[in-house]
């Protein structure tokens, strides 16, 4: 078994395992990318950040993890790039750069296949500058 899998295997709440091995599949599909752990996250793709600070750097362009209270996806252009969709999406709730999930069966998996795709394709077109807490709608690649 691979690294993810056995952390997914060792979450212990079965509906979070059901649900990472659901989230595994979509990001997989929509990524085309191999998961990769990271402490708790499981990521997929990279993405190269730079901020008019300088601060600079690499980081999974797309990642979830099974957290206890709820499922954790990572949204780092941020949340409110997305409002028409999470008003659509079902039960849920937002961090600056993170959509908290309880319970996937309750939620339109279309939905956040639609925001996971949009999100992953911002942060891999080119450098992003932008951090998930700046609320910027639209793209925001160099230059925007």
């Amino acid at each position: 078994m691979s690294e993810v899998g056995d952390f997914i295997a060792a979450v212990p709440s079965a509906r979070r395992r059901a649900d990472a091995e659901t989230l595994l599949g979509l990001y997989t599909r929509v990524t085309g990318e191999p998961a990769v752990l990271d402490g708790t996250i499981i990521g997929f793709g990279s993405y190269h950040y730079e901020y008019d600070s300088g601060r600079s750097g690499d980081i999974a362009a797309a990642g979830f993890s099974p957290r206890k209270a709820a499922m954790s996806i990572y949204l780092v252009d941020g949340v409110s790039r997305y409002p028409e969709q999470l008003a659509r999406l079902g039960p849920h709730t937002t961090g600056v750069g993170c959509l908290y999930i309880r319970d996937l069966s309750a939620i339109d998996l279309t939905v956040l296949e639609q925001v996971i795709t949009e999100s992953y394709e911002t942060l891999t077109r080119d450098i992003y500058r932008l951090r998930a807490r700046d609320g910027q709608p639209g793209p925001a690649a160099s230059g925007a």
